[in-house]
């Protein structure tokens, strides 16, 4: 027997439950401990076995695992690890990608502000729930997170068995397991297949056009490496076909047929772009050129109602070729606020540019329109007007897609311009206390030094040492950079001694770091006011305070 609870169509992601010999294997577990008790809810009402064994198809849906054990009372959600047994005392494996852990660490330390601020955009989270501007779905789902689950409790639970970047068979639970590793929106998503159920559980073929490029911003996701996976579950010939996303599909037939023109889908838009590349289209002249044939949005399996092929082809061109694609135009470009001033000077002034943006919208001509108003709102001399009239271009381009992600993205951009849904905190590195909890002391300190603003540490040569909870990590600022250093190789020029809990709520603004050494929390030595010039340039609240 398999249950599936299929939230997918309140959220992102759907959970996964599979009846085996010696209980039930979960696969994936949500956003939270709250998604994935709701989700064992369902489960209960069907089927009381005990959870044997655990697997993740990828790290983003990994949060939820702790709920699986406080059935038996061994899991807490806050502090402690869990037994990781289940209430007949057996203890739980989990089975998933060896690099899932360092992708949740990706995610949330350097490059934090703007993943963060990326999934706002793409999923709405910061739209109203009602209203014009309310939110429809987020493409893959109703909600990113269902507000009914909040404060949405991270539970995971690290990987106990890891896969690798090959392929290959293990024993859960009884049941015996292929898998592979399938490369897809992450690197470490690997595809899975119940051969005596003819059940194949993946992250590859998605509910709508796969994104090759999310509007969020997102590493590379080569197509000649996601047709792997298709290949592969066509290998396999399901009987059944449970995705992390989207809906199941039975019946081998209609799985081969349909996941046939998901996989030619996207080996079209690779195949049609490097065609472009050698015929020396620029890449706005593939992103105008290059689209689907109409036949691939008879099926919603390769629609564009999540992301847009138009966005995929440019992602390919800047993923085989870089960012030069041969206009000479760009080759040496004015700075962006200079070439707009020039631009809005040639048609006549700011008024003539804000007249013919208007009528543009006026005229259904929205793409001239948006890069008319995006002169205006990109110069120094900007109004509020003129961001208005950029937001009024968002707003109809939102109005009008059938693109969750491009809906999303406009008008939270929209509400920012306007002033009614300001973004301006997530363009700031806030340490979140809930995202950087599970990164070790190392990870904190290091991530510090892409918050460096270097011009405030022009001659600056100067080793500062961490002392966390008794661990030492150094950065040695030095040429206008911050060096991880460990412990350091020489002698510290100064040292701050702090508690983690103290640290993290310095990174994250609970606290300031002058409200702490005046406590006593953080303990200084050494060149002190040396030490409180580097801290200074840390473009960090709590630091700078």
């Amino acid at each position: 027997m398999r249950r599936r609870v299929e939230l997918g169509r309140q959220r992102t992601s759907n959970q996964t439950f599979v009846r085996a010999r010696d209980g039930v294997i979960a696969i994936d577990t949500g956003e939270s401990v709250e998604e994935m008790r709701e989700a064992l809810h369902e489960l209960r009402s069907v089927e009381q076995s005990p959870i044997a064994g655990v697997i993740y198809t990828h790290f983003h849906y990994v949060d939820g695992t702790a709920a699986l054990f406080e059935e038996a009372g061994g899991a807490g959600t806050s502090g402690g690890a869990a037994t990781r047994t289940n209430a007949t005392g057996a203890k739980v494996p989990i089975v998933g990608h060896k690099r899932i852990a360092t992708n949740r660490t990706r995610a949330s330390a350097e490059i934090g502000p703007a993943y963060s601020r990326g999934l706002v955009e793409q999923f709405a989270i910061a739209l109203p729930a009602d209203g014009p501007d309310g939110l429809v779905n987020v493409g893959l789902g109703r909600w990113y997170r269902n507000p009914a689950h909040a404060p949405f409790t991270s539970g995971h639970l690290p990987v106990t068995q890891e896969l690798d970047d090959t392929s290959g068979t293990f024993t859960l639970a009884g049941e015996t397991i292929e898998w592979a590793h399938c490369p897809s929106d992450s690197d470490d998503s690997v595809n899975f297949y119940f051969s005596s159920r003819g059940l194949c559980v993946h992250n590859t073929v998605w509910p709508v056009l796969f994104n090759i490029y999310a509007i969020r911003g997102e590493e590379y996701r080569d197509p000649r490496v996601l047709l792997r996976g298709f290949d592969q579950v066509l290998a396999w010939q399901p009987e059944h076909l449970v995705g992390t996303h989207g809906p199941a599909i039975s019946g081998k037939k209609q799985i081969r047929e349909r996941v046939t023109r998901s996989r030619d889908a996207i080996q079209y838009l690779w195949d049609q772009t490097v065609r472009g590349i050698n015929k020396g289209w620029t890449a706005d002249e593939i992103a105008e050129r290059v689209k689907l044939p109409s036949g691939y949005d008879d099926d919603y399996l390769t629609s564009e109602l999540y992301g847009v092929a138009e966005h995929h082809v440019r992602q390919i061109f800047a993923g085989l070729r870089g960012w030069f694609d041969g206009d000479e135009t760009k080759l040496f470009p004015l700075a962006p606020a200079e070439r707009y001033q020039k631009l809005i000077d040639g048609f006549g002034g700011r008024d003539e540019v804000r007249k013919q943006a208007a009528a543009a919208i006026a005229n259904n001509d929205v793409r001239w329109a948006t890069e008319l108003a995006g002169w205006l709102v990109r110069t120094p001399a900007a109004t509020s007007d003129d961001k208005t009239l950029l937001a009024r271009c968002m707003r109809t381009i939102g109005e009008r897609t059938p693109a969750a992600n491009i809906r999303n993205w406009t008008l939270t951009r929209a509400r920012h311009l306007e002033g009614s849904g300001p973004m301006d905190r997530f363009y700031q590195h806030r340490f979140s206390a809930r995202l950087v909890r599970h990164h070790d002391n190392a990870t904190l300190v290091n991530t510090l030094r892409v918050t460096l603003e270097p011009t405030l540490v022009e001659g600056v040569d100067h080793l500062v040492t961490f002392v966390v909870d008794g661990e030492r990590h150094g950065l040695h600022v030095r040429n206008g950079v911050a060096v991880p250093t460990g412990a350091g190789t020489a002698a510290s020029s100064s040292e701050a001694t702090l508690s983690r809990a103290t640290f993290i709520d310095v990174l994250s603004g609970r606290t300031t770091w002058s409200e702490n050494v005046a406590s006593g929390a953080i303990r200084v030595s050494g060149d002190t006011k040396q030490l409180d010039a580097v801290r200074a340039a840390f473009d960090v609240p709590g630091l700078t305070s």
